[in-house]
């Protein structure tokens, strides 16, 4: 049974997931090295408490409970040695997801579970980090983590059944609905998403239409909740950038990053976290893309 969730990482899915579980009934630790950072998350998951209740989201009752679900700690070490279940929210880099398994495996108890956050990643790789496979699967959480009702839960090649089922039930009380699928490269939104996103950057490229233009016909014809340059925007262009990069390895030419992509990475222009990606967020022109 799971009580305690470890979650690795208060980055913007990491904290996300730390919100949605505490409001699951969860007892939650969010977990980064970084205090400030830590800082930062916690002050981020408040203000989305406030907002909930300023908008009839969530109850008072609820807030309350969850704010006292959930716990800060610098120490991965303390925090997962009485963890049902730990969550990683690292960067999409397998050194540094090799770094936090091994240390989850060396002070985890034994019936602990893993599970990594992980748009693209093999959860087959990264449960060869530790030394419980079976009990290791991947949670592909969507941000905004809050709003977005889905997690995709992706077995690896020795995944048990047990483990699949037991995710997929904290994912529901979580509030999520769930997909579990087994493992391919990109699964199944981020191959369809990846494609979309950066077929509309060869079409920016191409003079095809305006950033504006395009979301907008992708939004209206196709019925996108978001543009994909919105979308990429909020996720970050380094990001994307990671993910095609790896499924062009993994799947071939199609997913080729356009090069009009990798420019905008090296010009520092990541998206809404630093400012400026496709859109320009530091004036107020662009207020209604922003929100």
């Amino acid at each position: 049974m799971i009580n305690n969730i470890v979650v690795v990482g208060s980055g913007v899915m990491g904290r996300g997931i730390a919100y949605v579980g505490a409001v699951g009934g969860y007892s939650v630790t969010l977990v980064d090295v970084n205090e400030a950072a830590l800082g930062n998350a916690k002050n981020e998951i408040n203000s989305i408490f406030e907002k909930g209740l300023a908008r009839g989201k969530i109850s008072v009752e609820t807030v309350e409970a969850a704010q006292n679900n959930l716990a800060y700690s610098a120490s991965l070490q303390e925090a997962v040695s009485r963890a049902d279940l730990v969550i990683e929210a690292v960067p999409e880099k397998s050194e540094i997801k090799k770094q936090v398994f091994e240390t989850l495996e060396e002070y985890a108890p034994a019936h602990c579970y893993f599970a990594t956050n992980t748009s693209t990643m093999s959860p087959t790789e990264v449960a060869s980090y530790a030394k419980r496979p079976e009990k290791t699967i991947a949670m592909h959480f969507f941000n905004p983590v809050h709003k977005m009702p889905l997690v995709e839960i992706v077995r690896g090649l020795e995944t048990s059944d047990e483990t699949a089922q037991v995710i997929k039930e904290v994912a529901e009380q979580m509030g999520k609905e769930t997909v579990v699928i087994n493992e391919f490269p990109g699964f199944v939104t981020s191959r369809i998403s990846a494609l979309v996103g950066n077929e509309a950057f060869y079409m920016l490229q191409e003079g095809l239409g305006t950033p504006e233009d395009i979301d907008k016909a992708i939004k209206l014809g196709l019925n996108y909740p978001m543009g994909p340059f919105e979308l990429v925007d909020l996720v970050g262009l380094d990001a994307r950038l990671n993910n095609l990069k790896y499924l062009h390895e993994k799947l071939g030419e199609k997913y080729r990053p356009a090069p009009l992509l990798e420019q905008y990475v090296k010009a520092g222009r990541l998206g809404r976290k630093s400012g400026k990606g496709v859109y320009d967020y530091t004036n107020t022109e662009n207020e209604a893309i922003k929100k």
